[in-house]
């Protein structure tokens, strides 16, 4: 040990030794003046009216008492607690061991009897046990009592000022220890609540205002910065109805991720969250029949490619949730396959986990991964998904979706695998760029397949997921830390969009009702225009649009769509027992031509070609590409 923590444990002693004598000392002058006091009061604080008969055991009896008061004290912990931090517990063992005390006294007192006489009036005790307790409830809570006035003084003068919605067990919590602390920077200065039976009344002395309909005048009038929805039991489009009248306040918005915190007992200042623009969406979170993911999940080795991605992340996460007997991670890029590898060894220590590095296009990796693990169930979803980047290197993406999907498809369908799923995209009807008609030539390449071999092979088509990579959200949150500008391509151009696990969860379930052949298709709600989408995150950041943070227009990107359809107009569309997942009906091709073009195309690509798009064209009838995008996209 040196010097200087010797140092420091010495002046921590004395400060303590300083305390608990100090403590002691005032509690010996708590038993005198209460065993004094309480037959003042019991004659009305006249001395000349109390017996001598009565003084008398009293005073004989006081220093035995004093021994006897400081050392039950001393047994229930009344020297040892944090005063500063003193809660029900502590009151708890100050009022029991002042009342064993009392009890100990009206017994000892009687051995000091004057003359056979009443020892003391009977009404002395209640006096007495009432006066001990104050006395030292006073000495041990006052620190505390202090300490929050000059803790809400220092937060008056330097804090950030605070309106909580909702008034009910959650918001006690919060408000509890937002006013306790003495470390939060934070000022409570008012409660919304839509309950009219609670509004004019307090909650840790801060008064209930009003309803939701006060909180754009109380924003302003208390001059708020931030605001909590400590409500978390409401559905989502309750929260999405308070959160577009807070969003107009130009106030940060904070909130409790959901009920189970408060069930679990985890509500806290820690647990208080940003608000998103998912909880602006306006729906409750779709629900799927995890029983039949489950039933064909559960004990078969599955096997997920791109499995470090948002999309083949979230696919390894709920396949592990439901007991696979393997789960095989291929990928590409290391670090987003370690990630995930830790995250699963630490959630699902019992999952049978392999991970492997490997390109969907290394035909003979990939051959050899099926022959070893031989699969029940794959998820195909490596593939490049950027747009621009795509249009810039047109061959690429021809090189790993497409025939990375053959290839993986191929190794499926030759060992024995039983289904074969593969992520595709609503970019992939209609396509306006390389993505997305390479997408849908993957579609074609799973539906040809599944005619010829006994896996069962099918497609889930979706939109845009809130938080991908490469996703506009992350995006805007970065552009916003930085001050801004927000970059929108296109004022008028809309997206459909669902949470990852929202997707991921119907693509576990379509997979379980796939028969082969199918192109799935989710049902993805209204879609949402991007300007709104930046404008709501700005303003739940706490800024106010194109005065704090600005909004420029960029223009559409290479094969970029104003708008984007989940279904071609002549596939039709067939429903499944979940209303939010539908079945298009394939598309009729001809085999021999199509796989020439396959042909035509895979050497293209090898080749780097310039004219790939239409080589693709020939493929996709409905892909539709600018002429100059052309010539742009062949520089690679």
């Amino acid at each position: 040990m040196n010097k200087e923590t010797k140092k420091e444990k010495k002046i921590f002693n004395v400060k303590l030794l300083y305390r608990r004598t100090c403590l002691i000392v005032y509690d010996i002058i708590s038993v005198i003046a209460a065993s004094y006091l309480a037959l003042l009061m019991r004659y009305s604080f006249e001395i000349s009216a109390i017996p001598d008969h009565f003084m008398d055991p009293i005073n004989r009896f006081l220093p035995l008492n004093i021994l006897l008061t400081l050392a039950i004290l001393y047994c229930f912990k009344m020297y040892h607690s944090l005063w500063a931090f003193a809660g029900e517990t502590e009151l708890q063992n100050l009022v029991v061991a002042s009342s064993i005390s009392a009890l100990c006294y009206s017994i000892g007192i009687q051995f000091f009897r004057v003359n056979g006489e009443q020892a003391v009036p009977s009404s002395y005790y209640f006096l007495y046990v009432f006066l001990l307790i104050s006395f030292i409830f006073v000495s041990r809570f006052s620190y505390r009592f202090f300490r929050s006035l000059k803790h809400k003084q220092q937060n008056k003068n330097n804090g950030i000022s605070v309106m909580v919605i909702g008034a009910g067990e959650a918001a006690n919590v919060i408000i509890k220890e937002i006013v306790n602390s003495n470390f939060s920077t934070m000022v409570i200065r008012c409660i919304i609540d839509d309950d009219k039976g609670k509004w004019g009344r307090f909650i840790q002395g801060i008064k209930v205002v009003g309803g939701r309909d006060k909180i754009i005048e109380c924003a302003d009038i208390y001059d708020i910065d931030e605001i909590i929805v400590a409500m978390p039991s409401i559905s989502r489009k309750q929260m999405s109805e308070i959160l577009d009248i807070c969003k107009e306040t130009n106030c940060k918005l904070r909130s409790l991720p959901g009920m189970y915190q408060l069930v679990n007992g985890e509500v806290s200042v820690s647990k208080l969250r940003d608000v998103e623009v998912e909880d602006l969406l306006g729906r409750d979170p779709i629900e799927v029949d995890l029983d039949s993911i489950l039933s064909y999940v559960q004990g078969k080795k599955v096997l997920v490619t791109g499995g470090g991605g948002s999309i083949g992340s979230e696919l390894c996460r709920q396949i592990a949730n439901h007991k696979p007997a393997q789960l095989i991670i291929v990928d590409i890029y290391e670090n987003s396959a370690y990630d995930i590898q830790q995250e699963l060894l630490t959630s699902h220590p019992e999952l049978n986990l392999v991970v492997l590095i490997a390109s969907v296009r290394n035909t003979n990796r990939i051959n050899w991964i099926f022959e070893h693990y031989k699969p029940d169930i794959v998820y195909h979803a490596a593939a490049h998904k950027h747009v621009p980047l795509m249009e810039t290197s047109p061959n690429e993406a021809v090189k790993n979706n497409v025939f990375g999907t053959w290839k993986t498809a191929f190794a499926a369908a030759t060992n024995g695998t039983k289904r074969f799923v593969m992520i595709s995209t609503d970019k992939a009807v209609n396509p306006t760029n390389i993505m997305g008609a390479s997408k849908r030539i993957c579609e074609m390449i799973i539906q040809t397949f599944n005619k010829h071999y006994d896996t069962e092979f099918v497609a889930v088509r979706f939109g845009n997921v809130l938080g991908s990579n490469g996703s506009v959200i992350p995006l805007f949150k970065k552009q916003i830390m930085a001050g801004g500008p927000v970059t929108v391509t296109h004022p008028d151009i809309i997206r459909y969009f669902m949470t990852i696990p929202e997707a991921v969860s119907l693509v576990l379930q379509a997979g379980a009702y796939a028969k082969g052949g199918e192109i799935f298709v989710l049902d993805m709600g209204k879609p949402v225009k991007i300007l709104d989408l930046a404008k709501n995150l700005i303003r739940l950041s706490g800024y106010r649009v194109d005065e704090d943070i600005k909004i420029e227009f960029t223009g559409l990107r290479p094969g970029e769509k104003l708008y984007e359809e989940l279904l071609m107009a002549e596939e039709g569309m067939k429903e499944t027992a979940n209303k939010l997942i539908h079945i298009g009906k394939p598309i009729e091709i001809d085999e021999d031509q199509f796989f020439i073009q396959l042909k035509n195309l895979k050497e293209a690509s090898k080749n780097e070609s310039a004219d790939i798009r239409s080589l693709i064209r020939e493929i996709v009838p409905t892909y539709h590409y600018q002429e100059d995008g052309e010539k742009k996209g062949s520089a690679d």
